[in-house]
């Protein structure tokens, strides 16, 4: 056996040869830029880390950490851990079963989307993941779980400001609630069903098991508590740690603004508020929606509508790159790149959807 073909029996890997691996390539190329950099422009590594933190501090900080974006998470699990304790998962159970399997899939799949009507889109994937594993799910319901849970708004301040904004331009806002909001729950399952994700099957009532959890009331309350701080300290803030700081590396080295302006296009050719819609997928629908409802009058129509689908959504980007892979990979059988995978077709789809509600339906409800 060769030196370059042996087996490190400790670490299970092959050993080191003689020749140079990708990898090690790659590294000597960072070697030699961080010294080209700290000889010939020593103030670059100093300024793309610092592009890094102030992307991110506001975020993690002025939001998540003395914001009220952070307690409002705590308590949406503690909201959601409640529901679950006083029956709510088994009675959508009842109600979902009969649909689902005409669908021939999992009524598990719809759970998630229902938690994060109700509650907060990162609470859904923490308490609705394990839901799925329970009810025997497979791999391809959990992906399609994720991307009809992306379909939905993540809070109720977004669902009514977005109202107010409709009713502001003359809308009939129940025609758009109900394509917007409601219809994904059907309509994303039985599409991705039949096309990308076919392991599926329909489940019977009798053959799951009951969801509700025996603990009294005080241990769920204090426990939902406790675990919504987990979630927020461990895993979200690590993760929009991860992306902001990653925007701000690229807007240092001068490639975001191209991708940011790319946005701002696709955006106004959907119909959808480049303004608004900015802020939806960078930063907070809610914030979004509370802001198009201040300029929603001097809008077109089709724009507000296009808006309203837009932020009625799992964005923003922090949300379906860091905390749903995070979160989804840790609580079913996913793994972080196929739960990305899965909240990106579903952030696709609501653009998508966005678009056709605005240009297509929109002209019939004026």
């Amino acid at each position: 056996m060769s030196e370059a073909t042996r087996t490190d029996k400790t670490e299970g890997r092959p050993a080191r040869g003689t020749g140079l691996e990708k990898i090690e390539l790659v590294g000597l190329g960072l070697v030699v830029l961080s010294l080209g950099l700290l000889i010939f422009n020593p103030g670059a590594i100093s300024g793309l880390f610092n592009s890094m933190v102030d992307r991110a501090f506001p975020i993690i900080v002025k939001v998540f950490l003395t914001g009220t974006v952070g307690v409002a998470l705590i308590c949406s699990v503690m909201m959601g851990r409640i529901l679950e304790r006083c029956g709510f998962t088994d009675a959508l159970m009842r109600i979902f079963v009969p649909l689902t399997r005409l669908i021939g899939i999992n009524p598990a799949v719809i759970i998630p989307s229902v938690y994060n009507i109700l509650g907060d889109i990162n609470a859904a994937g923490r308490i609705a993941g394990p839901i799925l594993v329970k009810a025997g799910a497979t791999k391809d319901e959990q992906k399609i779980a994720i991307a009809t849970m992306v379909q939905s708004q993540q809070s109720f301040s977004t669902f009514m400001f977005g109202l107010i904004a409709l009713t502001a331009v003359g809308i009939r806002a129940y025609v758009i609630v109900i394509l917007a909001v409601f219809a994904p729950l059907v309509i994303v399952p039985f599409l991705l069903r039949h096309s990308i994700w076919r392991d599926t099957k329909a489940v019977a009532l009798g053959d799951l098991p009951r969801f509700t959890p025996t603990k009294a009331a005080l241990p769920t309350l204090f426990g939902a508590a406790r675990e919504g701080a987990e979630l927020l300290f461990l895993l979200i803030i690590p993760a929009v740690g991860v992306t902001y700081a990653l925007i701000g590396a690229l807007d240092y080295v001068g490639v975001w603004q191209p991708i940011e302006a790319g946005m701002s296009a696709l955006l106004n050719a959907l119909a959808i508020d480049p303004a608004t819609g900015m802020v939806s997928i960078l930063a907070s629908p809610t914030l979004a929606m509370a802001q198009l409802k201040d300029v929603a009058t001097t809008l077109d129509p089709r724009f507000v509508v296009g808006s309203f689908v837009l932020g009625a959504s799992g964005f923003p980007l922090s949300v379906l790159f860091g905390q749903i892979p995070a979160i989804w990979s840790e609580a079913t059988d996913l793994n972080e790149k196929e739960a990305l995978g899965a909240a990106i077709l579903g952030a696709v789809m609501r653009l998508a959807t966005a678009g056709i509600v605005a240009l297509v339906v929109t002209p019939l409800l004026l």
